[in-house]
């Protein structure tokens, strides 16, 4: 019987230590357990390279080398013979290992022992059955079905804000998962930013990650899944918003962060990159209290689904600068005047951050198009706004033509909705809103005042 290796991949979870067995010049064996063993495809796998030891040794030397695997579900064993190619000490397999072995040396209490040199990549000659009696595993979901259902909700979504909230919707009635974050990408500013998240107490909309950073910048920067199945501290992240300006210290520029949504202890995690083309247009985030929530299969589906995602996204920009209608300026003003004590708004020009009274709301492109209508509504009136026209206004210094604009508006009126104090943005149609304000404004241009 021919066993292949995609079958067999519950067996390199890290669950059940491998075994490996290599043999010196001379015919000496040496047998030594291992942290980590990687499945690449249906001829090759990865093992971690950690130490400058005898295996180590036996393999340059001689690159033939036998390993026993366990299916930690069924007790199955397997003996695969191997034959060493190369080793590899960056891109996406390596970076994937890394994040991996950090979770089971966090998990194991040898944080500041495994570290990864390298990843040893063999070609797999044969598979063996060790015999023995297995286990029943307990069933599982179906994820082909399941995508399928998820296909079909996806595929009519009519803007980007339905994608994204079909996208958590979906995640959480068919795949099981119910802590999801999506993020999409600054490339002038190389980081990640959240727009809709599920499962958290804060919705952290508007939270940025750099690429590189934790297991969402790292699957941004290699754009490649990166999968952990134990809780660990290398890839955890700092949840704690900076508090970088005094009160009505109006000649500081701040730098303010949101503080990215989180579960108090992570014990699984993936984030997938979303790309269309040669283009990243974000990550997909999920994790679980669970340890070894998400497999090979879990992980599978998800890059099926943000392989969908990203074609969903790139077709809706290219159908919203399509049709985008455009607002004549003098068409819709302010009726009636808004009462109560008036809100002090103060805009940063270095970061473009904007802070309503003390309270940070937003920054960056999102914060250059909000003051850009704040002075429209303040100086001419105007409440109703066309996206065309704010992709073609040179005041907000969009990064890039092509930049997601739907995107921005949609963190910007979640932000608006969380923390706008009586200020909130409204569809009115397609490539269409309106700019809802019920109290009196004082905008501040602080950095026309330093």
């Amino acid at each position: 019987m021919n066993y292949r290796l995609d079958a067999i991949r519950e067996c390199f979870e890290g669950v059940i230590p491998a075994m490996l067995a290599t043999i010196d010049l001379h015919g000496v064996p040496n047998v030594a357990l291992l942290s980590q063993v990687q499945f690449v495809d249906t001829a090759r796998i990865a093992l971690s390279y950690q130490f400058f030891n005898k295996t180590r040794q036996n393999i340059l030397r001689n690159p033939q080398a036998t390993l026993l695997i366990t299916n930690p579900l069924t007790a199955t064993q397997y003996r695969l013979f191997l034959r060493f190619s190369h080793t590899e000490t960056s891109g996406r397999i390596f970076e994937e290992m890394k994040a991996k072995l950090a979770g089971i040396a966090s998990h194991t209490g040898m944080s500041g022992v495994f570290r990864l040199l390298g990843s040893d990549i063999f070609e797999v000659l044969g598979i063996e059955p060790v015999a023995g009696t297995p286990l029943v595993a307990a069933p599982s979901c179906n994820l082909l079905a399941m995508l399928r259902l998820c296909a079909r909700r996806l595929a009519v979504c009519r803007d980007l804000e339905h994608l994204l909230a079909e996208t958590l919707d979906c995640l959480h009635e068919y795949l099981d998962i119910h802590h999801a974050m999506l993020l999409m990408t600054d490339v002038a500013r190389d980081r990640l930013y959240a727009v809709a998240s599920r499962g958290y107490e804060e919705s952290g909309v508007g939270s940025e990650i750099p690429f590189g950073s934790g297991v969402i910048g790292v699957a941004a920067r290699e754009r490649t899944p990166i999968r952990i199945g134990h809780m660990n501290a290398e890839y955890t992240y700092g949840r704690t918003i900076k508090q970088n300006t005094e009160p009505g210290d109006d000649a500081a520029m701040p730098e303010p962060e949101i503080p990215l949504p989180g579960l108090a202890e992570s014990r699984s995690q993936c984030a997938v990159p979303i790309i269309a083309g040669q283009k990243l247009l974000g990550v997909l985030y999920v994790e679980s209290p669970q340890d070894l929530r998400f497999g090979y299969d879990d992980e599978d589906a998800l890059v099926i689904l943000c392989v969908q995602i990203g074609q969903a996204i790139a077709a809706l920009q290219n159908a919203a600068e399509e049709t985008d209608e455009v607002v004549q300026k003098s068409a819709v003003r302010v009726s009636g005047v808004p009462q109560g004590v008036p809100m002090v708004v103060r805009y940063f020009a270095e970061n473009d951050s904007i802070f309503i009274g003390d309270e940070y709301l937003i920054k960056g492109v999102a914060g250059s198009i909000f003051w850009v209508l704040l002075r429209d509504y303040a100086e001419k009136g105007r409440v109703a706004f066309s996206n065309r026209e704010l992709r073609l206004d040179a005041r907000i210094r969009l990064p890039d033509i092509s930049d997601n604009l739907e995107a921005r508006l949609i963190l910007l009126a979640r932000r608006l909705s969380e923390r706008g104090h009586g200020m909130r943005i409204e569809k009115t149609g397609r490539g269409r809103f309106q700019l809802n304000v019920t109290r009196p404004l004082q905008l501040v241009d602080v950095g026309a005042c330093s």
